[in-house]
């Protein structure tokens, strides 16, 4: 049985993606509107271990594909080198901001850290794009900040959760997209899943959770995922996340990532069960 969450394994899902005529785009190309067709929009949140998105980002240049990768300020993610490197690739660069739950919900020096955190990234990259880190154990929910401020104030076009992935039919096109993510290390992981979520307004504003939607599909490992694309399913828009540091073709460190893996997946299903317990 082949093993999951390596890079060989990556790089054959990117490669059923082109067979099944998918063409990629980073966020900051759907934010401009470029866009087009049948299309995959590839998302990277860069949480720890950032030498496994430049190994990711070379495998993606290789095949001719550009994502987007978003970094943390913290050291696991933010290193200069490899970002430098990403960017050069030609990949996106943006912040994966989560300055409301470092700063314990004071909105006016998150503002202050994120401002500057943004002008810090933009030494590499003309950032245009953020994406809020999920910060499952922080009582804040990033986004939040956004209830005060104004993110497109700061020369930005985009943010996922509010501009893609929560969004109602009538506005876009793309009303049919699915979102696939790899969190909890696998790509039904919804019960372990606390911010990362595709919620769809409709006319009627009525939710539906999209995250439910790789689950219905029973897409639970890479290799479902791949003989599904291989039917060349009727399904144009797909938006998909990774965390790169759960992909490597090093043993030790596979065997490692799995062990913490399903450490913190046990920790999260707590977190959701007793969020829904208190909602």
């Amino acid at each position: 049985m082949p093993i999951d969450f390596t890079l060989k394994a990556y790089r054959q899902l990117l490669i059923a993606l082109k067979q099944s005529d998918y063409s990629f785009y980073t966020f900051e190309d759907w934010c401009d509107k470029k866009a087009q067709g049948r299309y995959v929009l590839l998302r990277h949140d860069v949480d720890l271990k950032a030498a496994n998105s430049l190994a990711i980002a070379r495998i993606e240049a290789e095949l001719d594909i550009r994502s987007t990768f978003y970094f943390r300020i913290v050291p696991q993610s933010n290193q200069p080198e490899i970002i430098r490197s990403i960017a050069n690739l030609g990949h996106e660069i943006g912040y994966h901001y989560e300055d409301l739950s470092i700063f314990k919900g004071d909105t006016g020096k998150a503002i202050e850290h994120f401002i500057s955190k943004l002008d810090y990234f933009r030494q590499y990259y003309p950032v245009r794009t953020i994406c809020m880190h999920g910060s499952p154990t922080s009582k804040w929910d990033n986004r939040d900040l956004w209830k005060t401020y104004n993110y497109k104030d700061f020369g930005l076009i985009g943010e996922p959760y509010f501009d893609l992935l929560n969004h109602k039919q009538d506005q876009y096109p793309e009303s049919n997209l699915r979102y696939f993510t790899d969190t909890a290390r696998m790509w039904d992981g919804l019960k372990y899943n606390i911010r990362d979520k595709f919620t769809r307004k409709q006319d009627s504003n009525d939710i539906i959770d999209g995250s439910l939607l790789p689950a219905l599909l029973s897409l639970h490992s890479t290799f479902n995922f791949i003989d599904w694309l291989k039917t060349k399913p009727d399904q144009n828009t797909l938006m998909i996340t990774t965390h790169p540091q759960r992909w490597t073709d090093n043993y030790s460190e596979w065997l490692i990532e799995l062990f913490m893996q399903k450490l913190k997946n046990s920790i999260k299903k707590h977190i959701v069960k007793m969020s829904s317990i208190s909602d």
